[in-house]
């Protein structure tokens, strides 16, 4: 991808070679030393039991094992090796291992991924959803006009997107798989079963793939924001509940959430991309960020090498042919100012207010280069208030829902309507749902232009894209009489909306 206006597109740190040689995940490596008993060679081990990423500055085989050598000398227990991309993931509870290991010949940046002891959410998602039982959404079959969906009618979203249109035309290939990086998706759904691809997820929590049976699957029905994500993406237009903006593709789930946190930490995050990318998935969606830190500032040695693993690990995929896509986030923030004031990170201890330059901390993976970065609208396609913007930060702007924005839908629901865990259905809003309708538009361009680099289909997106322009007047979506958030730009391309709100029926006719 081009890079847009914006210092943040340039990584700051060298991240380097073309990265080369064989994905290397090692055997029996899931456990872990605990705090308080000695690690690898013997080295005191008398701290907290915390996660690393090891990043080497070259991945054949040499720099490897030394740099392995090393881990074990320093107390440290590898839980997985990432050959190609230079990314090894470390149990250690020697409180001196990241300092240690960041004077080893070989290695280019080594960090803790969290800073509370291995064992508040992280998705992008605004609000508790709004549920629909079954029985409610097999009672509104009798009302929906003909060719639509039980509960499309509420779906506001898919009109504004031109995805009801779009679906009689084209609905998708079924060889275009989207991957749901997420909570877990429920694939019993009936509205997602037909769709699902067992043999294209797993569980990546922790750092390395599980692709047992249903390993993919949410831990509990609380944790329900994979699953509906997945049906915004790809729910089946079968006569039962709701559809999605590409309802003939297949979508599949990488679980990266921790079990009792929900939390979704960077060694996790590596294993998904990696997964993806050896797994022959065309587009991820990435509706969330990664923790503990909403922004990770290149100058703290831990966060930068979260930055360096992260980023190797999705430049990896999207050399292998994947399309990353990525929500801007809640906080009305926006990505392009000198300073923003963090008040929520780390998110696993006690949070510590600081001011950061979001040019240098980035919210990751939306601020990787390569990555598309989507703000929300609601049903006036006015930017949703709380969308996260900036100018050459945002690529494209999507449907998110906003309940300051209300529809002419049978319930006024401003918010997204989409699948829950359990055969229900709800409403919910975020950024967390906008990517996933970009995500879904991405899968119809890719279906119809199966030979699409990622950088072209990203292309594609910008350019069929329908930019709304900066609102005039007033920005002021709650009504209080004070401006929320200034944009900036012009027509074609401003902070608001990037290029402009993605058009699926586009993505089929042209």
């Amino acid at each position: 991808m081009a890079p847009l206006p914006g210092r943040h597109r340039a990584l700051a740190i060298p991240i380097g070679m073309v990265l080369a040689g064989a994905l290397a995940i090692l055997p029996n490596a899931a456990s872990a030393a605990t705090a308080g008993t000695a690690s690898g060679n013997g080295t005191a081990a008398d701290g907290p039991l915390l996660s690393y990423v090891v990043n080497t500055t070259r991945t054949n085989s040499g720099t490897v094992k030394d740099v392995q050598q090393a881990i074990d000398r320093n107390g440290g227990d590898i839980v997985a090796t990432y050959k190609k991309i230079g990314v090894i993931v470390v149990h250690s509870a020697n409180p001196a291992f990241a300092t240690a290991m960041r004077t080893v010949r070989g290695v280019e940046s080594a960090g803790a991924t969290r800073t509370a002891a291995l064992p508040t959410a992280s998705t992008t998602e605004l609000g508790a959803p709004e549920r629909i039982s079954a029985a409610e959404a097999a009672a509104a079959k009798s009302k929906a006009a003909p060719g639509q969906e039980p509960l499309e009618a509420d779906q506001w979203d898919l009109a504004a997107i031109g995805a009801d249109k779009a679906a009689r035309i084209d609905p998708g290939d079924r060889h275009v798989t989207v991957a749901v990086i997420d909570t877990g998706v429920d694939d019993t759904h009936p509205d997602l079963a037909a769709n699902f691809s067992a043999k294209q997820s797993a569980n990546c929590v922790g750092g390395v793939a599980d692709t047992s049976p249903g390993a993919w699957r949410p831990y509990s029905p609380d944790a329900y924001h994979g699953t509906h994500v997945a049906g915004e993406i790809a729910a089946a237009r079968n006569g039962v509940g709701v559809a999605g903006v590409a309802p003939g593709v297949r979508v599949a789930s990488i679980k990266v959430a921790d079990p009792v946190t929900q939390l979704f930490y960077p060694e996790s995050v590596v294993c998904a991309f990696v997964f993806a990318a050896e797994n022959s998935v065309e587009i991820t969606n990435n509706s969330y960020y990664i923790d503990p830190w909403l922004y990770n500032c290149l100058d703290d040695p831990d966060q930068r090498a979260i930055v360096d693993a992260v980023d190797r690990a999705a430049r990896y995929s999207q050399d292998k042919g994947v399309l990353n896509i990525a929500s801007a986030g809640n906080s009305n923030h926006d990505l392009d100012s000198d300073a923003i004031v963090d008040t929520t990170s780390p998110d696993d201890a006690t949070p510590v207010t600081r001011t950061v330059d979001p040019h240098v901390c980035w919210d990751i993976p939306t601020q990787l280069p390569g990555v598309v970065t989507v703000s929300a609208t609601g049903v006036q396609k006015l930017k949703s208030y709380y969308s996260s913007y900036g100018l050459g930060v945002v690529d494209v702007a999507a449907p998110g829902g906003d309940r300051f924005q209300v529809p002419g839908t049978p319930s006024g629901n401003g918010r997204i309507l989409s699948t829950l865990p359990g055969n229900t259905y709800g409403y919910l809003q975020g950024t967390s749902m906008a990517s996933p309708h970009v995500a879904g538009v991405a899968a119809l361009l890719k279906s119809t232009h199966r030979h699409a680099t990622p950088e072209q289909l990203q292309w594609m997106l910008k350019a069929q894209a329908d930019n709304p322009g900066c609102p005039t007047g007033l920005y002021d979506p709650d009504g209080n009489g004070v401006q929320d958030a200034t944009c900036t730009g012009g027509p074609h391309v401003n902070s608001f909306y990037g290029y402009g709100i993605v058009d699926a029926l586009d993505a089929v006719t042209e």
